[in-house]
């Protein structure tokens, strides 16, 4: 009896590598071919992706460049407008080419026009400097609904090719339902990826923004002030 039990134990543990040997291979699979298996929905996937990144490098460097406030910048041209030479202040600000000098610059040229003119020239110049940060700001908000949409589009078509070839093949095991579906919800993995990649640039980088709007505010007030004293 014992004997009996044994062979039965070895002939169920050798059938069960012959199975692990049999499937093993199957599911090695590289990234790439993994990916891959998502659809034609990925290539447009794909081109947003290729899209975001170069977007989210270029606003990066620009901003990063043109947000630059040079705190001594300030403190040079309110020396030179106390002092009353206007020229030399304008050709300072003229010299650094950040936002914050051309709106200085807007500034200094009215000076002797009403405070309020002043001020309001260098907020439209403020609001010019601004402008020219945000643009294709609004691509990433735009791909970060577009991406997740068409992975969900791509995962849908794939369901619909699933269910179509059920109905025609009447095949309904799990393996066949379950191997396709995985491949096509790949499709909307891929999107929501994208979609957080936009997402997340898009808020980062208005928030680089929104820090510069406050500075500047900060420097037309001082440069008001200083007017005023002069």
């Amino acid at each position: 009896m014992f004997s009996f039990i044994q062979l039965q134990t070895d002939t169920i543990v050798n059938a069960s590598n012959v199975v692990i040997e049999k499937i093993a291979p199957e599911q090695e699979i590289s990234m790439f071919g993994f990916i891959m298996k998502g659809g034609v929905f990925l290539i447009p996937i794909a081109i947003l992706l290729f899209y975001t990144i170069y977007v989210i490098f270029e606003r990066y460097m620009y901003i990063s460049r043109a947000s630059k406030i040079d705190n001594r910048l300030m403190q040079d041209v309110g020396d030179k407008l106390n002092s009353g030479n206007i020229e030399l202040a304008r050709t300072i600000v003229e010299r650094s080419d950040t936002a914050a000098a051309n709106i200085l610059k807007e500034g200094v040229l009215v000076i002797g026009r009403p405070i309020a003119e002043i001020e309001s020239n260098m907020d439209r110049a403020a609001d010019i400097e601004i402008g020219e940060m945000e643009r294709r700001l609004g691509h990433l908000g735009l791909i970060a609904g577009i991406a997740p949409t068409l992975g969900f589009i791509g995962t849908i078509s794939g369901v619909i090719k699933i269910f179509y070839s059920i109905s025609v093949t009447e095949n309904i095991s799990i393996g066949n339902i379950s191997g396709g579906l995985y491949e096509k919800m790949i499709s909307s993995g891929s999107g929501l990826i994208v979609g957080i990649i936009a997402y997340s640039a898009y808020h980062l980088l208005n928030g680089k923004i929104d820090d510069f709007a406050l500075k500047i505010q900060k420097q037309i007030l001082e440069f008001v002030n200083i007017i005023q004293r002069a």
